[in-house]
């Protein structure tokens, strides 16, 4: 069925504002789109074809049409973007950020609060804000609630018992509430109470608030406190001072939207300027669903998807006029309570910024649709479907382990972005879970795999990140569940993690009782593996230089006063630990003088 056989439904539709449906067959939605007069707006799909290969394809296989009327364009628009992005249609241009923006979780749900770096937002029942943009900011955000609040940055289980506070107590990071004797239930409740005034952007409040206690504590001569109270001040009203400027609608802010699209897809480079500079940088790309797609269709859907969870600038400049553009405005408007403009700006001056954000565009669109970069493209893309995964893994971070009958475990953390391998992001650890009492190790893989992970992690947490898209680990179920179990104690349990087993090459994942076998030349199973080898090189020769140092360590080493150089020079004298244990005091004096001769005597006098 085509088109053509809706003819007759399409005539009686409403001459009113509203989205409209199609759907094939089967009932998957195609196309879901608005309009501000129904009839004429689906009527104008009859005389559609020949426009593109992509709107040809969309008329054969619609089959079936829903229409939901609506008030006016906006609620049209608004409700269109929840279908899309709810059902996911194959023939709107979905497009997908190359950053993800982070958001800060205040934890109210534990007993302890902290605040967290979140990739996205939970009905958890804990406090979200965000996303801060440039990520930066929720770092230094953060960082403030430690310093200046006193909010914990440990992953404890809190019950007030412990005996005395961490090293984060003693410089000023944290009001240890794991000592009750130091932190009440009731302090601390208080701290988190202006962690929220902070998250919720009342900055202000906040800064009044420790005004009057740094005044308390100066009555009272606790000058160590106000001083303390006094800098926390300072940075929060710098803070604010910025938060303001963001967000007054000022000469100079908008937003560049520039479009490239080919028969590959669609790449968009959108610079954002305010206060009259450029901020940042944000890339949208769409993959070959969007080709032949009119450039202003394109900014539509862009500008609708892009302005549904950021700050909304008084202008957009584009190079083609969107064709809802009223609609869009209005949109717009409502989001930032007051007038927005989508304009094509005309003097050179004002066209600058839009026509760099358009070079952008292309040179972007040539290096991510040009050879293997479409092909690592396509295979990231195809390993989102598999795995359901909610975002595009741009950023994979994959961990192997390394042993011999458990002497000197070490492990590797290897980084791939966007297909390409990432060596300055890579990372080394030498397992320290193996090691037991006596300096014996005894192997065991989970507990090393749940060890490097929670390691990693950990400190990215205290970075702020940049956290992965998806996580690889190399082994089977026990190591999947291991990292897991790391993710979980830290509080990341929205991360992704699979484990990729060796001999049958599977894929394992958390949510599936059955692994996923891939074919032997699926792209997504071959980039996975490209991965993994890369992990298992990395840790390999990470361990053969562990085992290559441990081998050449010489009892000398255990020597104070015997470094580098007079272990060579002994041993160069005397040929081996043997006749250095052998040689007289003056025969020692004469190679590293009276007083290491006397070290070394008396080290091998100890041992016989």
């Amino acid at each position: 069925m085509a088109i053509e056989d809706l003819k007759h439904q399409i005539s009686r539709l409403p001459e009113q504002p509203g989205v409209y449906v199609y759907l094939d067959a089967g009932g998957q939605t195609l196309y879901v789109g608005k309009a501000s007069h129904l009839r004429d707006r689906v009527g104008s799909y009859l005389n559609a074809r020949g426009t593109s290969p992509r709107h040809d394809l969309l008329l054969d296989a619609a089959a079936r049409l829903e229409v939901i009327v609506t008030d006016s364009v906006s609620e049209a628009l608004m409700l269109e973007a929840n279908l899309i992005k709810q059902r996911h249609p194959r023939f709107n241009i979905m497009l997908r950020d190359d950053k993800h923006y982070p958001f800060l979780v205040l934890t109210v749900a534990e007993p302890c609060p902290r605040v967290l770096v979140a990739r996205r937002v939970e009905r958890d029942g804990n406090v979200y804000a965000g996303p801060y943009m440039p990520s930066s900011l929720a770092r230094r955000t953060m960082q403030l609630t430690h310093r200046v609040l006193g909010i914990r940055s440990c992953n404890e289980k809190i019950d007030g018992q412990r005996d005395r506070p961490c090293l984060e107590y003693d410089i000023g990071r944290c009001l240890a509430p794991c000592v009750a004797a130091i932190c009440s239930d009731a302090a601390y409740a208080t701290a988190v109470e202006k962690t929220r005034l902070l998250l919720g952007g009342r900055t202000g409040e906040l800064v009044e608030q420790l005004t009057a206690e740094m005044t308390a504590a100066a009555e009272r001569e606790a000058y160590e406190q106000a001083a303390h109270l006094r800098d926390g001040i300072r940075t929060l009203e710098a803070l604010r001072g910025r938060q303001q400027k963001m967000a007054t609608p000022a000469a100079g802010d908008r937003d560049a939207f520039g479009v490239k699209t080919g028969p590959s897809g669609t790449v968009l480079q959108v610079f954002l300027v305010r206060r009259g500079r450029v901020i940042d940088r944000v890339e949208l790309m769409a993959d070959a669903e969007s080709a032949g797609a009119p450039e202003s269709d394109v900014l539509g859907a862009a500008i609708s998807q892009f302005y549904e969870d950021r700050e909304v600038p008084p202008e957009i400049h584009v190079a083609h006029v969107p064709d809802d553009r009223d609609a869009l405005e209005a949109w717009l408007g409502a989001r930032a309570g007051r007038q927005v403009a989508i304009v094509v700006p005309r003097g050179p001056d004002r066209r600058g910024l839009l026509d760099l954000a358009t070079r952008n565009a292309s040179m972007a669109y040539q290096s991510r649709f040009s050879g293997g970069a479409a092909a690592n493209y396509e295979a990231l893309e195809q390993l989102r479907e598999i795995l359901g995964l909610a975002s595009f893994p741009r950023r994979i971070e994959c961990f192997d382990i390394s042993t011999l009958q458990g002497a000197e475990t070490v492990a590797s953390m290897v980084v791939c972005e966007d297909g390409r391998m990432r060596r300055s992001d890579y990372r080394k650890f030498r397992v320290r879970t193996s090691i037991q009492p006596g300096g014996r190790e005894k192997p065991d893989d989970f507990a090393a795999m749940h060890e490097v992970v929670q390691r990693r992690y950990q400190k990215i947490l205290a970075l702020g990140g940049p956290f992965p898209d998806l996580i690889v680990i190399d082994g089977g179920k026990g190591q999947l569940e291991a990292a897991y179990a790391a993710l979980e104690s830290l509080g990341l349990s929205n991360l992704v993690a699979v484990g990729l087993a060796k001999k049958e090459e599977l894929v394992v994942t958390r949510d599936r009782p059955e692994p996923i076998a891939l074919p032997v030349n699926h792209p997504s199973l071959l980039l996975l593996q490209r991965i993994r080898d890369e992990a298992h090189r990395v840790a390999v020769t990470f361990h053969r230089n562990a085992r290559t140092a441990r081998d050449l360590r010489s009892e000398l080493d255990d020597i104070r006063g015997i470094g580098p150089r007079r272990r060579r020079a002994l041993l160069e004298a005397f040929g081996s630990v043997s006749g250095v244990r052998r040689a007289s005091r003056e025969d020692l004096s004469a190679v590293v003088g009276t007083k290491a001769a006397d070290a070394v005597l008396s080290h091998f006098a100890r041992e016989s």
